[in-house]
């Protein structure tokens, strides 16, 4: 008898047979195809820019742009898993800013970067887990209940903090967020790795089956074999974990550990993974989409600052993405429905 437990899911999210090992392989490519009118669009916005806007080609530009998207790019990899299963969650700012302020705290009263930034990870983790059993155990929707941890893990960080800024005393952790490899600091890195790490799960590994499948159907995930319950507690610790890492690194470039910040990021989160292709009713994720949506979001984020578009209406065009994204998923989902 065989022991892969792992079930699929086709387009649409139904739950289907384990496919073959040549079908496997082409997984990838199909993927890609899926998503090849997103990058045609990339494509065009980034010529359009190029081309209109006289600084945005540079070279510092271009490293400018990568190091904008780090946090947003970094927490979408897993907000792409927890968006498959057919889950939310709505916490990841407060846990970038829980963490940066737990990170600055562990790491000026002890005087190592490397417990520093291991404390504000684990924090992260800690919260995601909390998460991920009150949903998976409890049943509590996660709309709901991360809603709820967006607002006390966000209080848990002005305790930590007192209420201001947290100044970090050691000179050392200042380089987790400057240090650099082939002219990349270490926040663009992580990003790149996670993008690598969570690709290959999701596209290459039985537990990234699994995830689509019980975004899909999660009745017919549980009859196949799979523990839905702790599927959703290691999702959410693992969207907690990058979280806490994204705080870490933000913390290390600002130097100090802030309760105030990353109001709202969430939602550009969400607003990457729902433009890159990732259903919101769950069942439906492309790595390759969501890195576009990232892309997509960046390079407009970043010629509305190199036009000096004032504030006032930069939230008008993130508003109006985010409405256009969910739009598009909505559209996309009665054409799955029809098919």
């Amino acid at each position: 008898m065989s022991t892969d437990k792992s079930v699929h899911a086709d387009d649409s999210g139904r739950a289907i047979a384990p496919p073959g090992k040549r079908q496997g392989l082409i997984k990838p490519l199909r993927t890609l195809l899926d998503t090849s009118g997103l990058i045609a669009i990339f494509l065009l916005l980034f010529v359009a820019l190029a081309v209109a806007i006289p600084d945005f080609l540079t070279s510092r530009n271009m490293v400018g742009l990568l190091l904008s998207v780090t946090i947003i790019g970094t927490i979408a990899t897993t907000m792409m898993m927890v968006l498959a299963l057919g889950e939310v969650d709505l916490s990841v700012a407060s846990i970038v800013a829980f963490a940066g302020v737990s990170a600055a705290v562990i790491t000026s009263a002890s005087g190592s970067v490397l417990i520093g930034a291991l404390g504000g990870a684990g924090a992260g983790a800690l919260v995601g887990i909390f998460n991920g059993v009150v949903v998976a155990r409890f049943g509590i929707n996660s709309l709901i209940a991360t809603l709820a941890a967006m607002e006390f893990v966000r209080g848990l960080a002005y305790i930590t903090s007192g209420g201001d800024a947290v100044m970090i005393t050691v000179p050392g952790f200042f380089d987790l967020g400057s240090a650099s490899f082939l002219g990349l600091t270490l926040p663009v890195w992580t990003m790149i790795i996670c993008f690598v790490i969570f690709g290959f799960v999701l596209n290459l590994t039985a537990f990234g089956r699994n995830v689509l499948a019980t975004g899909g159907n999660p009745e017919a995930a549980a009859l196949a074999g799979v523990n839905v319950r702790r599927l959703k507690i290691i999702v959410f610790g693992l969207q907690g974990l990058v979280a806490g890492i994204a705080g870490v690194l933000l913390a290390s470039r600002m130097g100090l550990g802030d309760p105030n910040t990353s109001m709202g990021l969430e939602l550009a989160v969400i607003s990457a993974c729902v433009l890159g292709g990732v259903a919101l009713s769950g069942g439906v994720a492309s790595i390759t989409g969501v890195l576009v949506g990232v892309l997509i979001m960046g390079c407009v984020q970043n010629a509305m600052g190199l036009l000096n578009v004032p504030t006032f209406y930069q939230y008008l065009v993130r508003g109006a993405i985010l409405l256009l994204a969910v739009m598009f998923d909505r559209w996309k989902q009665q054409k799955r429905q029809r098919a």
